[in-house]
């Protein structure tokens, strides 16, 4: 298995100082995540990266059957006194207490999953400093699915630090760390991606 040891921050442009407390006073639909007490840019999701989000955030719901929590990317953690993240998907298991319903939220969640995006500055940000900070934050397992390779991979924290559990890139599991009684079944995964048309269209382009 893989370990994975702390690395350098992810080099991003951070040209707008600012608290903790002043990224929770953002409004709702405003992007960014706080690293070393700068406003850094977010990727720009995709059609693959939103459904993506969306048909694991259906599996996480109907496994976990009305108890714990799965939430969106919108949601704000403080992972440190100067870092915030928003995953793409975070779920609380059954056995934990029941997230505020308003603010940021400062328990680490028992799972994230980052969808990684097609650009290289996004690829380093969910593999490289994501992963320190979830780390540091104490997530117990951390999920990155990557469409452009066609794999999905889960890293368990252990000492400190996250070690690859399992990786996937065809077929189903029914013991996955972490998720007793989840099955997960990554063939369904990609034919879901594979129903959205093979177009690429340019921003602003007219259909």
């Amino acid at each position: 298995m893989q370990s994975w040891s702390p690395a350098l921050a992810e080099p991003e442009p951070r040209t707008v100082p600012m608290s903790i407390e002043e990224w929770a006073a953002l409004p709702e639909d405003a992007p960014g995540e706080i690293v070393d007490g700068y406003l850094t840019g977010e990727e720009v999701p995709d059609p693959i990266h939103e459904l993506l989000v969306s048909w694991l955030v259906v599996l996480f719901r109907s496994w976990l059957g009305g108890h714990g929590f799965v939430f969106g990317s919108e949601v704000k953690f403080v992972v440190s006194a100067t870092r915030g993240r928003k995953p793409d998907i975070s779920v609380y298991l059954p056995e934990r207490p029941a997230p505020p319903r308003r603010g940021l939220l400062h328990d680490p969640p028992d799972l994230v999953v980052e969808v990684i995006s097609p650009s290289p500055r996004d690829e380093r940000r969910d593999r490289v400093g994501k992963m320190d900070d979830y780390a540091a934050f104490g997530v117990s397992f951390y999920w990155l699915v990557d469409p452009a390779l066609g794999s999905l991979e889960i890293f368990e924290l252990q000492g400190g630090r996250y070690t690859r559990a399992l990786a996937m890139v065809e077929g189903a599991i029914e013991n996955v760390p972490g998720c007793y009684g989840l099955v997960l079944n990554v063939d369904e995964l990609w034919t879901e991606l594979r129903r959205l048309s093979e177009e690429d269209r340019a921003p602003h382009s007219k259909p």
